[in-house]
């Protein structure tokens, strides 16, 4: 007999579009049928690595001062973080991966690094207050190159991991042939 949620995803309607990972994790694993994400390890691994990238954006926040009241670090941090996210979502969508490690790596160090050492909420905020303060043309343009940078940074983390991936294909290709 199926379960409610075999019948969900065999009748999914995107069948096109890729599964959600913690979703199929949560089906196969056997008679442990519980989603990825309230695993106690990956609890741990998230919030683990959610300390170290909170830790590292605290400590640069700090030790770079607001050029004409812009917080550039932030603009910085954020950039940063989206090109790493890109390079990491492209590497670990690699299905030649070990399922296991991309997982660990996409909840630790995407969810958790990436997601304490970006900081979108301050975006928000800084904006607010800039604008708020009489200055609503470097708020705007804050909001703009963050974004539209951000997106660039993305896209570039993405082009890297291809582009990386086919130097190490193309690596072990020649070698062997050898």
């Amino acid at each position: 007999m199926s379960k409610p949620h075999d019948r969900a995803v065999t009748t999914d309607s995107h069948a096109e579009l890729p599964l959600d990972p913690d979703v199929e994790a949560a089906e196969t694993a056997g008679s442990r049928l519980r989603p990825v994400h309230l695993s106690a390890r990956n609890i741990v691994l998230v919030a683990t690595g959610g300390a170290i990238g909170t830790g590292l954006r605290l400590l640069l926040e700090q030790s770079v001062p607001r050029w004409a009241g812009v917080p550039v670090v932030t603009v910085v941090i954020n950039v940063v973080g989206a090109f790493l996210l890109g390079a990491l979502l492209e590497t670990v969508a690699n299905p030649e991966l070990d399922e296991r490690w991309s997982r660990r790596a996409r909840l630790g160090f995407g969810t958790g690094v990436l997601g304490g050492f970006t900081t979108y909420s301050s975006l928000a905020t800084d904006t607010a207050m800039l604008a708020g303060g009489g200055h609503p043309g470097p708020a705007v343009a804050y909001a703009l190159v963050t974004v539209i940078v951000g997106l660039m940074a993305s896209l570039g983390g993405i082009r890297a991991a291809r582009a990386q991936s086919r130097h190490r294909a193309g690596a072990l290709g020649a070698v062997e042939e050898q």
